[in-house]
């Protein structure tokens, strides 16, 4: 398309990987509207379209950096609004197995923080941009394309106003980021194209949270206190302080296989007291709670194989959860869709209208790795339905151990937190000489987790 009939681009969904998205179309397109059922502008808390949003959040190292460059200073409007963020190992208190890792100084930076925040603020960034326009309240109906189908020349969209008529949205490119309810794989079939095929990971996972005062600090030096889920302790807390200096933290509870944290302010305590990591419980039991406990329930992973589709009408791109939803457990999602707009922005480079098929075959290698690290993590509890390779168990059996040693050796953690973090490759972990301290220090003794309620009882 030639370079002066680009006009404009339509982003569907006004989430993270919606902003980025549109903050890099930006630098091509004249016009960048921002399509989203819910309102956006000046909003400060959980919005209905991010479900997840009332729950714990963490932006780990690789996407912390690509923001960071996307948007500079971003860290530093963070931290004026009170986020305080830390080294991803050396200011963290990470358990796993009921064991804490030896910290490491890993030189990357992880900013917990609630979802509300960080869309807030990178959203502010986005709504500066000249260029770009936020359409809020409008249902996203669906696609207009050429006669043949061939191409996408815009979208259908209906005001959530009482009375309104649809309208069509003229566009050079639509980007959809509506999340895991996109409707593209519903368009694709109803103009004739194929689905994706979908690959599932069953956890059943669910994350109940609730927000505390506390009359001590439990964490000082440290920004959070992270109980990882694991096969042999599967019930997992994120407990972190919330911007601000007046006490209040947030607690999200997580348990997989239908174990859901309860809701019930008692059997909620129960819960955090089952924990093989006592000092969360102690905390709590002398906090104030501030708020009821909300819960929100995740299925499944689910990714969706768009590289795989051998037809797909020119002029639409997925991107974010709308191709692949990660368990969130993992923090991975947000790091994931800034990666994918740092793709967009290559491709972008190249021609206003990136290729579908190179577009989703470039998302598809930088997803492998985070997909394969979670997904085989997850294989590791024996009810998650999957096929478990003999490599799978390898993996699963190796990284058991490799987190023991890490109690013992910062090194270890060191290099589990540079893969956790989406700056090394899985296969960093299986380089001989981690192999060799993980099989040296993995056989040292340690003390056995109890959680508190068995040492009460």
């Amino acid at each position: 398309m030639p370079e002066e009939t680009v006009r404009r681009a339509v982003v569907l969904g006004g989430s993270l990987a919606g902003l980025l998205a549109a903050n890099v179309l930006s630098e091509v397109y004249s016009e960048v509207l921002v399509v989203d059922r819910d309102e956006l502008t000046g909003v400060m808390g959980p919005r209905r379209g991010v479900p997840h949003g009332r729950h714990a959040h963490g932006l780990v190292a690789r996407g912390q950096q690509i923001l960071e460059k996307q948007f500079p200073g971003l860290l530093t409007e963070m931290e004026a609004a009170g986020v305080r963020p830390g080294d991803f190992s050396g200011d963290i208190r990470w358990y796993f197995n009921g064991l804490r890792l030896r910290p490491a100084r890993t030189g990357l930076l992880s900013v917990p923080c609630t979802r509300p925040v960080i869309e807030r603020i990178v959203r502010g960034r986005v709504a500066k941009v000249r260029n770009v326009r936020f359409l809020e309240r409008y249902d996203i109906v669906g696609l207009e394309t050429t006669p043949d189908a061939a191409r996408v020349t815009g979208v259908r969209v209906q005001s959530r106003d009482i009375g309104s008529d649809p309208e069509v949205l003229r566009a050079d490119l639509v980007i959809d980021a509506t999340g895991r309810g996109s409707r593209t794989p519903v368009w694709l079939e109803e103009l004739g194209y194929a689905r994706p095929a979908e690959d599932l990971v069953k956890v059943d996972l669910a994350y109940t949270t609730r927000h505390y005062r506390v009359p001590r600090d439990p964490f000082g030096s440290d920004i959070a206190i992270i109980a990882a889920a694991t096969p042999s302790h599967p019930r997992g807390a994120f407990y972190y302080r919330l911007p601000g200096e007046d006490g209040r933290v947030e607690l999200s509870l997580t348990g997989v296989l239908g174990d859901y944290p309860p809701t019930d302010p008692d059997a909620f305590l129960e819960f955090v007291r089952s924990l093989p990591v006592p000092e969360i419980y102690e905390s709590v039991c002398e906090a104030e709670p501030i708020d009821d406990a909300v819960t929100y329930r995740f299925p499944a992973s689910v990714r969706r194989r768009y590289e795989l589709l051998t037809r797909f009408p020119e002029a639409l791109l997925v991107i974010g959860d709308a191709v692949c939803s990660f368990n969130p457990v993992y923090a991975q999602g947000m790091a994931v869709a800034a990666i994918e707009s740092r793709i967009l922005a290559e491709q972008l480079a190249r021609t206003p209208v990136p290729p579908p098929r190179e577009f989703f075959a470039e998302i598809s290698r930088q997803v492998d790795s985070p997909w394969d690290f979670a997904a085989t993590a997850d294989l590791g509890y024996a009810g998650v339905e999957g096929n478990r390779t003999a490599k799978v168990r390898m993996i699963n059996a190796y990284i058991a151990r490799l987190q023991r040693a890490a109690v013992h050796d910062a090194s270890l953690t060191n290099a589990f937190m540079r893969v956790a973090g989406l700056i090394d490759e899985p296969t960093a972990l299986l380089r001989p000489g981690k192999i060799l301290r993980t099989l040296r220090r993995s056989g040292r003794r340690v003390a056995t987790p109890t959680p508190l309620q068995a040492v009460r009882d």
